[in-house]
């Protein structure tokens, strides 16, 4: 299991400020090494309960909140991560698993069973609460990245864009998935994350940067439109 402690900042920026910002960034920072020319895919299947307590607790800026999902980086992948992100305040706990290929696909369809056979405590600790609070998945979200890294303090700073999801499948791996954007294809989320304080050449080319801060997740910008698309 992995364990990752930091604060987290997120921003709403334009494609221009991401091209800019991003030459920038390539500059003085450490590229992800998955980044390739275009940066790489995320998709992310995520569960609440059965009466979206965790969406609401996100979308009401509630103190302490979770969520929970599956993470994959690309369809034919044999594995999947399951997290999940805790938040109090400013500070963000992410703990993970990697799952085989066949234990995410059962857990997609609402299977926790698996998480059994392993000995770590937050198998046994997302099993229970999955099951006791009747987790079950909800929407799948997918975009592309680019991040840069800075070893001092944990920095990642990524820029996520193409941000589409859907509620009419949960196979986390299907190659062809019928998907709908959330945000204007034009807009980029800047994400800042970083362990104690940000180092000071970074804080100041982020400055320069129009910029205004995101409070809502990606997730719950998957789920308003399905909110809203039910009213």
């Amino acid at each position: 299991m992995n364990w990752v402690f930091r604060e987290e900042k997120k921003f709403l920026i334009s494609v221009e400020d991401f091209l800019r910002l991003s030459h920038k960034l390539e500059q003085v920072m450490l590229q992800d090494e998955h980044n390739g020319t275009h940066g790489y895919m995320i998709r992310s299947l995520y569960f609440d309960t059965i009466y979206d307590q965790d969406f609401f607790e996100k979308a009401a800026g509630t103190e302490l909140r979770r969520k929970i999902r599956l993470r994959i980086y690309d369809p034919s992948a044999d594995f999947a991560m399951l997290e999940m992100k805790q938040k109090q305040g400013e500070r963000q706990l992410k703990r993970s698993l990697r799952v085989t290929r066949e234990e995410a696909q059962a857990i997609s369809r609402g299977d926790y069973s698996p998480l059994l056979h392993y000995r770590d405590a937050f198998a046994a600790e997302c099993y229970a609460m999955m099951n006791v609070r009747c987790y079950r998945p909800v929407t799948i979200v997918e975009y592309h990245r680019k991040a840069f890294i800075a070893k001092e303090n944990k920095i990642r700073v990524t820029f996520d864009n193409q941000i589409v999801a859907t509620e009419s499948c949960f196979d986390v791996f299907s190659p062809r998935l019928n998907m709908n954007p959330v945000m204007d294809k034009y807009n980029v989320v800047l994400e800042v994350k970083f362990n104690g304080f940000l180092l000071e050449y970074i804080r100041r080319l982020l400055h320069d940067v129009d910029k205004s801060e995101l409070s809502v997740s990606k997730y719950v910008l998957a789920r308003q439109n399905a909110y809203q698309t039910r009213l």
